[in-house]
Order: C-alpha cells, then sequence, then structure tokens
C-alpha cells in the first residue's frame, strides 16, 4: 500500500481529485469476463478521456453476477492497467462480511488504492445508527486500505448525515459515494468539513457542487466515458474550468452537454439500463458487450432508436 492506515483520510484528500468513472464490466458471447475488452477500455479511459480514477467490480459492473474469483480477477486486472497513471477504488461490497474481508484483503495485495463497502440491506432492522456504526468499524480494524462508505436507496434504506458523520470518524474511512437528495449530502459536506470527501454519482449536479459545497471529487458513475471521446472532452473541460474558479465558462460547457444527456435518457429502456450502458459505448468504439442474467438485452428497435439518437446527439468522434 502507498499509505499507512491512519494517514488514508489526508492521502485521499491529496490524490482524490476529479473525475472517477464506474466502470461496466464488458461480457463476451459466452459471457464470461472479457479481460482484453477491459483492459482496451481502461487504456482508452486514462489515457484518452484523462479519466482520473476508476471505480472497479461495483453495480455498474454486474459484481452480483460474479464469481469471488472473478470479481478478484477484475481488481487485479484494473490495479495493473491502471499504475500509477490513474487511481482505484474497489468495490468489495456483500452481504456477507467474510466476502467482504476476503475482497478487501485482495484489494490491499493486488494494489488499489482504496475499496469502497455498499451499506448492507438490514432486514427488519429500524434503528440503524449502532449497526452500521459497528458494521464499519468491524471492517477498519481488520482492514489498512482506506474505506469509502456507500449509500443509496438499493439497501432498502439512506444513510443518515449524522451515521455518516459518526463513521466518519474512524481512521480509514476516507469518503462516501452518497446517492442521496442533495440536502442530505449538503449536510453531511458541511458536518464533516475536511475530515472525509464526500460525493455523488449524479453528473447534473457536479458543477454546482464544486462551486457552492467545495467538492474535489467526482465519485462517480458512467458519464465520464459516455459523455466525452478522445476528440470531444468536455466533461473534463468543465471540471478544470470549475477547479480554476471560471464558473461562466464551466457552465456554458456543461450546458452544450445536454443533447448528448437527452439522447441516453430517451433511449434508455427503464429495465435495461446496463444493457443500453453497453450499447453506447460500442457506438463510441468502446467495448461493451453482453449483460448477464438478470439484466435483459435490449431489442433490435431499441437499438435503433438509440443508434439515431447517438448520431444526432453532437458528440464528436
Amino acid at each position: 500500500m502507498k499509505y499507512a492506515k491512519h494517514d488514508a483520510k489526508a492521502y485521499a484528500r491529496e490524490t482524490m481529485r476529479g473525475i472517477w468513472a464506474a466502470a461496466l464490466n464488458p461480457f463476451d458471447a459466452d459471457l464470461a469476463l472479457d479481460e482484453a475488452g477491459l483492459r482496451r477500455n481502461i487504456r482508452h479511459w486514462v489515457d484518452d478521456l484523462a479519466i482520473q480514477g476508476l471505480f472497479i467490480a461495483g453495480k455498474q459492473g454486474e459484481f452480483w453476477s460474479m464469481t469471488l474469483e472473478e470479481r478478484k480477477r477484475n481488481m487485479t486486472i484494473a490495479a495493473d492497467e491502471c499504475g500509477d497513471k490513474a487511481g482505484t477504488i474497489m468495490s468489495i461490497s456483500d452481504q456477507n462480511v467474510d466476502t467482504v474481508l476476503d475482497l478487501g484483503r485482495h484489494a490491499q495485495d493486488c494494489g488499489a488504492d482504496y475499496v469502497v463497502v455498499h451499506a448492507p440491506m438490514l432486514s427488519f432492522c429500524h434503528d440503524r445508527d449502532e449497526v452500521l456504526y459497528n458494521y464499519y468499524k468491524y471492517l477498519c480494524d481488520r482492514l489498512d486500505i482506506g474505506i469509502a462508505m456507500w449509500s443509496h436507496p438499493d439497501s432498502g434504506y439512506l444513510m443518515e448525515p449524522e451515521t455518516c458523520a459518526r463513521i466518519a470518524e474512524l481512521p480509514n474511512i476516507m469518503a462516501i459515494k452518497y446517492s442521496v437528495p442533495r440536502e442530505m449530502y449538503a449536510r453531511l459536506t458541511k458536518m464533516v468539513g475536511d475530515k472525509i470527501l464526500v460525493s455523488t454519482s449524479l453528473e447534473d449536479d457536479w458543477l454546482d457542487n464544486i462551486e457552492d459545497l467545495g467538492w474535489q471529487l467526482y465519485l462517480c458513475s458512467s458519464p465520464p466515458y459516455q459523455l466525452q471521446t478522445k476528440n470531444d472532452l468536455r466533461m473534463h473541460e468543465y471540471t478544470e474550468l470549475a477547479f480554476a474558479g471560471k464558473f461562466d465558462q464551466a457552465r456554458r460547457i456543461r450546458d452544450s452537454l445536454d443533447p448528448v444527456r437527452a439522447a441516453i435518457r430517451s433511449t434508455k429502456p427503464g429495465g435495461k439500463p446496463t444493457a443500453h450502458g453497453k450499447y453506447w459505448q460500442e457506438l463510441l468504439g468502446q467495448v461493451g458487450g453482453r449483460v448477464r442474467h438478470p439484466m435483459l438485452e435490449l431489442t433490435e428497435a431499441e437499438k435503433s432508436a438509440t443508434f439515431a439518437a447517438f448520431e444526432d446527439c453532437g458528440l464528436q468522434l
């Protein structure tokens, strides 16, 4: 590891900056992990799109469909390809805490920078503060790597800002991916100050969160490699302008991407977000591939509608 356990917060504050993207995993015609395709995507994302970090083996990557060994291999490939050019944060989320720890130790060993742990499903549990604090403390006591919290409605609840602030006191908690209403993540940002990095995955709010909340990290979803090409780096451009305090210029560039956002949203079937994302990647020249069960593939009609919207969205290929 590149830092000591008690230095995780400071190391993250220094190195975790800019745009971090959540990687979709390409599966081939036989539904095996396409390792060559994954490596090709990572090289493009890092070398051509200037993405500064990757979120690996998360929900975008269909981790729930993968074996334990596949998830470890996913991490190893990403750490190897990113090297010193980009950061990595590995999702070690699982309902089984021993699996979480096994994946966390592998992340430490394979050269990952950080790990992220989704808030667990808590059946029949309504008083969650002590449960969640002890869950993350259990992991922090047993892992040396920096750990990010992750709260999303998929858990069946949202972690309260007060609970997150309490967990943020643990020595190697260094960030949170907080997929909650803006009022909640703004309140948490004020509560924790510089103690941990707070971020959310909604690209629409990224510029406003830099300006209003002083955020330095976009953590993270697929827009960084779906809204950009090697010849069209508008998300990167508006981010750097915002970091430089040039918010009017940044806003103009951000808003110029509205036709691309609209093309994606208007053609994405509600039940097929992963297949749509992978097909959009293929239209961009990336490796998309198949989805695993229970996710569904796009129909030919859905592909045709997406292709037509893609052609008119204004991205420079």
